[in-house]
């Protein structure tokens, strides 16, 4: 029998693309298929601005070794400059993409950050194939998970209607109408009532946008899904069922129809051995002398990179004298500070923690403004080492390999390890065997108010809140858990938020201007928050390379 496009490992572009395509097709809207691969490839190659070796002696600072400051550092070391990475964390690499092992082997292990790639990525795909990683599939054949709702479990093949929509208070109309139409309507309507070519504004940020797309981003989802005349009791149920966008109805009704229009959950991957993998990599091109990615430029014409852990950028300056930038950063150890000057700065950390960055002067007012007020949402993740995978028994509690389960409880979602989706039979992947489970993953007030628990409070409220989700007797998982960590990103020093995600009419407001260089173009700006796919790593590869290229075009323009 043939193996499933979306289970494929390492798949092609081809067959990426066809994956895209067939789910394009069915969703009715193959007409978005060239704007998506378009609008979401990388910028073209940073050589088409500047020559090899054509930035020799120049030097760089990138602040951040996030995937936005090693993908900016990675194209920009094609030109011949010399590069200085000074990244706040001394003790891992990556920023926002956090792989947690368990075990010295790097066996079991489970991610507190960025944990899929959808196939529509075209940037991450783009640097994973250059890179060599492996990746394997988290699609699974057929989801058997759970939804635990209003006190009432179901598994994914459940009714909806039968068992849920009795315990909301439902219109007569939407009583009567399919859960699968219901949620269409809530999320696929607006978007599907544009033009093919306004619809992709959704992933383009320009200096004006259409009325009809605009209306997208004027309000929040509650508020649209009010307009579009759903009952408080329906919202109620779509919050349920969908917790993660319940979880966030204060936010632009844009965001998640953005993720909608990109199928940003079908047709997953990660990364074999852990996500981190990626800025592994990247961090091992950069330090090579002799990397094998630059195939068709010299090692004469490479510029030299190098990385410093544990230093805090605390002030960005412009200088009076030739133009330069002036950046003062601390060591985070014993708290000494140093003062460096460059010819051009990339700055990629998030606006969360560079609003207590001194700048001198001011960037525009626009942009301050955006630091002071761009939305980050928290996210908490909690992981669960167990000693056997209880899931994957066959029992009335398991039967589960890989996929996720909902509920409205305040964990949110359970994600199980995909590493058994391929197996064969049980016999290959035993239920028995010790696994990594994300235990709990959740966003905003259900991440705070969880993640801001006493410890041993929070870690047994998430046991018994997996336990109900399961129909498992409290006290089951006492045994089966052996060691547990949480991350809750509002709480990371160096991050203090998960990611971006705008509130109504912020992106109209701040995103073009947001991507404006500063200090006489010599200050450029990178991450997911200045991209159209926030919370995703798309975005801060992507503008982490065309951060480059801007950079790349100002300095060869100013040579004439």
């Amino acid at each position: 029998m043939a193996v499933p496009l979306n289970q494929v490992i390492n798949p092609t572009n081809e067959q990426r693309h066809e994956m895209i395509r067939n789910s394009l097709k069915t969703a009715g809207r193959p007409e978005d298929y060239e704007y998506i691969i378009k609008l979401l490839s990388p910028p073209a190659d940073i050589t088409n601005y500047a020559s090899p070796g054509e930035m020799k002696g120049v030097k760089i600072g990138v602040i951040g070794g996030g995937l936005a400051g090693l993908s900016a550092a990675f194209e920009l070391r094609k030109l011949g400059a010399d590069i200085t990475i000074l990244e706040a964390n001394e003790n891992r690499i990556g920023g926002r993409v956090y792989t947690y092992y368990f075990d010295s082997e790097g066996k079991y292990y489970n991610e507190f950050g960025a944990h899929r790639i959808p196939a529509t990525h075209e940037t991450t795909w783009h640097y994973i194939n250059l890179l060599g990683l492996n990746t394997r599939p988290l699609s699974i054949r057929q989801r058997n998970n759970f939804l635990y709702v209003h006190n009432t479990r179901l598994r994914t093949s459940d009714s909806i209607e039968q068992m849920l929509y009795p315990l909301y208070d439902l219109t007569p109309q939407e009583r009567s109408t399919p859960w699968s139409e219901l949620d269409d309507y809530a999320f696929l309507y607006l978007m599907m009532q544009l033009p093919p070519d306004i619809r992709s504004e959704l992933i383009q940020i320009l200096p004006e946008y259409s009325p009809e797309y605009l209306t997208l981003t004027k309000y929040s989802v509650r508020q649209t899904l009010e307009n579009l005349g759903l009952s408080q009791g329906a919202i109620s149920l779509i919050s349920g069922v969908n917790p993660g966008t319940g979880a966030l109805l204060n936010v632009s009704y844009d965001e998640i129809t953005n993720e909608e229009y990109t199928l940003d959950y079908r047709n997953t991957y990660n990364i074999e051995g852990g996500i981190v993998n990626l800025p592994y990599a990247f961090i091992q091109s950069l330090l090579a002398d002799n990397p094998t990615q630059y195939q068709n430029i010299p090692v004469s014409q490479l510029g030299t990179v190098t990385y410093k852990p544990g230093q805090t950028v605390i002030g960005i300056y412009q200088s009076p004298y030739n133009n330069q930038i002036i950046l003062t950063h601390r060591n985070v150890r014993n708290l000494k500070r140093t003062v460096e000057i460059f010819d051009y700065v990339v700055c990629a950390i998030p606006y969360s923690t560079l609003r207590e960055v001194e700048i001198k002067p001011y960037f525009s007012n626009i942009k301050m403004q955006a630091i002071l007020e761009f939305n980050y949402i928290n996210s908490q993740k909690t992981l669960f080492m167990c000693n056997k995978r209880f899931w994957e028994q066959d029992t009335d509690y398991g039967r589960m390999v890989g996929g996720f389960s909902q509920t409205d409880l305040p964990i949110q979602s359970i994600f199980y390890p995909g590493d058994h989706i391929l197996c064969p039979d049980v016999s290959s992947c035993s239920p028995y065997e010790p696994g990594a489970l994300v235990a709990s993953y959740n966003y905003h007030l259900n991440a705070t108010r969880v993640g801001n628990m006493e410890e041993s409070l929070r870690y047994r409220l998430i046991k018994r809140n997996v336990e109900e989700v399961h129909g498992l007797p409290r006290g089951f998982l006492d045994s089966i858990v052996e060691d547990h960590k949480t991350v809750v990103w509002d709480n990371e020093p160096n991050n203090r938020g998960a990611f971006a995600m705008t509130l109504p009419g912020q992106k109209k407001l701040f995103a073009y201007e947001m991507l404006k260089p500063e200090f006489n173009q010599r200050v450029y700006f990178a991450g997911e928050h200045l991209s159209t796919k926030h919370g995703w790593m798309q975005g801060s590869l992507y503008t982490g390379k065309e951060a480059a290229n801007q950079l790349a075009n100002t300095f060869h323009k100013q040579l004439k």
